[in-house]
């Protein structure tokens, strides 16, 4: 008997289906530039804008939630778009491009950690 591919019940196989990645980077930049524009608010509406005003802002603990959570969708945009281009063009070899998709990670992890050490410092 022939195996019918075509269809509802078709055997999708990949690294991932697609609509979920590209949603995640739709949403991820519209936070990224909602939270753009609150800053860039901020900054124009901010009368004597020194460091002390600058520190003050992220001094408080919502904005520091808001600037994390934003670091958090840059790296997630990140990794997706980095995923996909090793996908795309690291394709000789799957170890290759698993030694540069796991790079990756530990590269946006350290960002993650680095980005939660400077905020919290303030």
């Amino acid at each position: 008997m022939a195996n019918n591919n075509i269809g509802p019940k078709r055997l999708v196989v990949g690294a991932s289906y697609g609509l979920r990645d590209w949603l995640a980077q739709r949403v991820t930049a519209i936070v990224m530039a909602l939270y753009t524009v609150i800053l860039l608010g901020l900054f124009l509406t901010g009368k004597n804008f020194t460091y002390e005003a600058w520190a003050g802002i992220f001094a408080m603990q919502w904005f520091k939630l808001a600037t994390f959570s934003v670091v958090v969708c840059l790296l997630y945009h990140a990794w997706v778009g980095m995923r996909d281009v090793w996908m795309d063009y690291v394709t000789h070899s799957v170890f290759v491009r698993l030694v540069f998709q796991v790079a990756t990670i530990l590269w946006l992890i350290a960002c993650a950690g680095y980005a939660a050490q400077i905020l919290w410092r303030v």
